[in-house]
């Protein structure tokens, strides 16, 4: 990862002001990654902060999915997803894809604010970070002769 990290910024309808409060409180480090969204919340994100967010489509509509393709072309270093856990949502498996292309691909992720703190405020935010990245192509090699 280089020292300005691309950071995905995603939130359910009911968590989305606690997102953006949250960015707002951490603007000033904000303000040296590059950001990305999902449609509303990167839209409210750009707002809020007065900084460039570039936008995916909506996560029903498969801005997650595009998220999740970014994370996969190495385009997105940390996610920061405010998932709601009290209501179901209708592509909950979009939801769930997502998050396990982030453990996959190793990125750091943050599901709620205490997580985002914690790592937001890393000695790591700033520097070059060399992710490893687990071979997993062992366990796709089956013996499929009779």
């Amino acid at each position: 990862m280089r020292p300005k990290k691309n950071i995905a910024l995603i939130a359910h309808d009911h968590r989305k002001l606690d997102l953006l409060d949250w960015a707002e409180y951490n603007r000033d480090i904000l303000s040296n990654h590059n950001l990305f969204g999902t449609g509303t919340t990167g839209s409210l994100a750009a707002e809020k902060l007065n900084l460039p967010v570039f936008t995916f489509k909506s996560g029903p509509l498969g801005g997650d999915l595009q998220i999740g393709s970014a994370i996969i072309d190495n385009e997105i270093d940390i996610m920061i997803f405010f998932w709601d856990p009290l209501q179901a949502q209708p592509h909950d498996v979009d939801v769930k894809a997502l998050q396990r292309i982030s453990v996959v691909y190793n990125i750091p992720m943050a599901i709620n604010r205490a997580s985002a703190d914690f790592l937001i405020s890393s000695p790591l935010m700033d520097k070059p970070y060399e992710r490893f990245i687990v071979d997993y192509s062992q366990r796709f090699k089956k013996d499929i002769s009779v």
